[in-house]
C-alpha cells in the first residue's frame, strides 16, 4: 500500500506520517521535503530562495524513492505539500489524505516555525498562495480523506479509511 499525504505547510503531515508509521509495522516514511534540487537550481522570489514551488523539489528522485519502496512490498507513507502534484507520484497511491487548515491558522502556525529564522510576512503569505496553487489534490483522485488539521487526529477513523477496499467506496 502506498499513503499520500498533502497539506499546506505546519498542518500536521509529518506528525500524521509519523503517527501511521508507529502504527503500521514496517512502513516507510518518504518525505518530499529530503528531495531538493541544488539550491542554485531553486528559483528565487524578492531575493529568497522559493521553496514554495515545484521546481523546488527533484522529482526523479523523489519517485524512484517512492517506486523502491513500494517494489520493496513495505506500506509506503509519502507526505509534503505537493504530495499530489505530480502524477507520476501519485499513480503510486493506493490512498490518499489531505490535511485543511485555515488561513488563519496556517499564519499563526507558520509565525511561531522558526526553523529557518523568522520568515517575512510577505514570503508566509506567498506560502499560502503557493498551496493553493500548487497543493491541491486534483479532481482525479476520487478516493481521499479529508482531515481538519485543527482539529486531533483521530487515528481510528484514519485507519479504518486505509483498511477500507477501493470496491467498498
Amino acid at each position: 500500500m502506498c499513503i499520500g499525504i498533502g497539506g499546506v505547510s505546519r498542518s500536521g503531515k509529518t506528525f500524521l506520517a509519523g503517527m501511521l508509521s508507529s502504527s503500521i509495522r514496517g512502513s516507510i516514511v518518504i518525505h518530499q521535503d529530503m528531495y531538493i534540487p541544488k539550491k542554485t537550481e531553486i528559483p528565487k522570489i524578492k531575493n529568497h530562495i522559493d521553496w514554495e514551488r515545484p521546481e523546488a523539489i527533484d522529482w526523479k528522485s523523489f519517485r524512484s524513492a517512492i517506486e523502491s519502496s513500494v517494489l520493496s512490498g513495505k506500506t509506503t507513507i509519502v507526505e509534503g505539500l505537493f504530495a499530489f502534484q505530480n502524477p507520476s507520484i501519485v499513480e503510486f497511491y493506493n490512498k490518499s489524505i489531505l490535511i485543511n487548515i485555515g488561513k488563519q491558522e496556517f499564519i499563526r502556525r507558520k509565525r511561531t516555525d522558526m526553523r529557518w529564522g523568522k520568515e517575512p510576512v510577505w514570503y508566509i503569505n506567498h506560502i499560502w498562495e503557493s498551496y493553493l496553487n500548487y497543493g491541491q489534490a486534483p479532481s482525479q483522485i476520487k478516493d481521499i480523506l479529508i482531515i481538519d488539521g485543527e482539529k486531533d487526529f483521530e487515528l481510528q477513523i484514519i485507519m479504518q479509511y486505509l483498511q477500507q477496499s477501493d470496491q467498498q467506496i
